[in-house]
């Protein structure tokens, strides 16, 4: 049975090599960079056995702690990425839970993730290729390692099944692994300036986690080194207990989730209550407006494009507060005015096969174009115009606001403009309604770069207008030529944004059982 799981998770790798030419590139190239990764971690690892054996420990504790945390947290944030050995699939099948268990492990085991780790964990032996003894104790204590890895995310998702059936939880989960993402700068500079302030931070950390079940297997064999045998039996034993609570926490979740399988949870609208359908009007463009409006404030995939609000002037401001000048503030308007303008690009392929409906009743492509536009529209020009005059408030520069305000208002409507075309005529692989908003299938991300490139290319020439006028008014400090930039990006962008509803309009009534087909096809 075991040897069955296994064979079934190498089955399915394979036939996602054979599904098309883009995703076996893809799965290519992600191969390429996960071995170049794996070797630069194997060189770091030899050139510390060159390295004191302090060095050494602190390094390869916090590596190792790092990436014992890394597999306890990505599967709650990123549920539903991986459904190879799903145990709701499974659920049918009379499966014993200890074979079922080692089949899931190995099966982790084999994946590009799973491989990766156990072969860096065992590589840990490396550091210590000075002395052989302690260098055999590594190589068993990185085998532990990678098994607490692969188990404590296994546990994770079983503990996390119950709660994975919640809109609500998805959607939590997908935004929150965003959040650090993009304040990944200044999380790192915090962190490293206040490593700097202490010289003994580092090996006081390193001690700290080398008695918690996150690097306790990883100290083992520097403990050996330092001449401490007790020291290292301690943590061994500390290594072996929380292997064995988390396999104990993985088998008590996944019989719950064997026995009961995560269900999809909804809740019905209380009647009367109409939500954006009761404030837009009664019409084709009005009803596809307030359904947009409320996909991009409910769906995950939207909602994470909503991110940029609020997040890009504080990463921008704590850039400028680096520097001690506001010049970076005024980045955040254009570039949040980009993002939102662009995100339309895939609004067809997120509708999925719904998209039928539009089909069946026969919609006007103008409409359709419309109420997508207005729906994006109604939220995003409030939140740049705020964000233009936070700028201009932080950092006491009034006199640009006319300028900025055109410039983004302008990129805004003109990618408006740009993705009503676009949207129209391509159709990308997206995640399914419902779907973690990180996942996709192997190459689906290849096929998304091209257009998107491109489509930055056409707001870029269709924007120069308002960049030259605000490049001019930044200059020369004549705010009549940010009043112009101003007016040139509102009308402008206006116009632009007639010419791709109509444009858009044609292409999706001429093209719109070509889309469905497709989207049919890529669901």
């Amino acid at each position: 049975m075991v040897a069955t799981l296994v064979r079934l998770r190498l089955l399915v790798l394979r036939n996602s090599f054979r599904r098309s030419t883009s995703q076996l590139v893809a799965v290519i190239i992600g191969g390429v960079y996960a071995l170049i990764a794996l070797v630069v971690v194997l060189g770091g690892l030899v050139l510390l056995g060159f390295a004191p054996v302090e060095v050494t420990r602190v390094i390869t504790v916090i590596g190792g702690s790092a990436a014992v945390l890394g597999w306890a947290i990505f599967p709650l944030l990123l549920s539903g990425i991986e459904q190879t050995l799903d145990p709701a699939r499974l659920a049918v099948y009379p499966i014993p839970l200890r074979p079922l268990m080692l089949g899931m492990l190995l099966s982790a085991v084999v994946g590009v993730a799973g491989a990766a780790t156990t072969l860096a964990s065992l590589a840990t032996s490396l550091a210590w290729l000075r002395l052989p003894g302690v260098a055999l104790v590594a190589l068993i204590t990185g085998a532990l390692g990678a098994a607490t890895c692969i188990v404590v995310s296994r546990a994770v998702t079983s503990v996390s099944s119950g709660l994975s059936g919640g809109r609500r939880f998805r959607e939590a989960s997908g935004l929150l692994v965003l959040i650090p993402l993009i304040l990944a700068g200044p999380i790192v500079i915090g962190i490293t300036r206040g490593l700097r302030s202490s010289s003994d931070a580092l090996p006081a950390v390193a001690d700290g986690l080398s008695w918690s079940p996150l690097g306790a297997a990883w100290a083992v064999p520097s403990q050996l080194a330092l001449g401490d045998p007790l020291g290292a039996l301690a943590r061994f034993l500390i290594a072996v207990a929380t292997f064995a609570v988390l396999w104990l926490v993985w088998r008590w979740g996944l019989a719950r989730s064997l026995v009961t399988p995560a269900r999809a949870s909804s809740r019905v609208r209380a009647q009367g209550k109409l939500g954006w359908f009761g404030i837009f009007p009664g019409n084709a463009w009005g009803a596809i407006a307030a359904r947009c409006l409320t996909y991009w404030f409910r769906d995950p995939r939207y909602l994470r494009q909503l991110l940029v609000i609020p997040l890009m002037p504080v990463l921008f401001w704590f850039y400028s507060s680096l520097n001690h000048s506001s010049g970076l503030l005024v980045i955040g308007a254009p570039v949040v005015a980009f993002s939102l303008g662009i995100g339309m690009i895939a609004d067809v392929s997120y509708d999925s096969t719904a998209f039928t409906l539009h089909v069946a009743k026969a919609v006007p492509g103008r409409a359709d174009r419309w109420g997508r536009a207005a729906a994006m529209l109604s939220f995003a020009v409030p939140a740049v115009v705020l964000i233009a005059l936070f700028a201009a408030a932080i950092g006491d520069d009034w006199h640009i606001l006319p300028g900025l305000l055109g410039l983004s208002l302008g990129i805004l409507l003109t990618g408006s403009a740009v993705c009503a075309v676009t949207s129209a005529r391509l159709v990308f692989p997206v995640p399914e309604p419902g779907d973690n908003p990180f996942r996709s299938r192997p190459g689906a991300n290849i096929s998304l770069v091209g257009p998107t490139f491109v489509a930055w290319g056409v707001i870029a020439v269709l924007c120069l207008p308002e960049i030259a006028l605000f490049v001019i008014a930044l200059v020369t400090g004549d705010a009549l030529w940010g009043w112009a930039a101003l007016l040139v990006g509102v009308v402008l962008g206006g116009v632009l944004v007639g010419v791709g509803v109509r444009v858009g309009g044609r292409i999706l009534d001429a093209r719109s059982p070509e889309l469905l087909l497709q989207l049919r096809k890529d669901a």
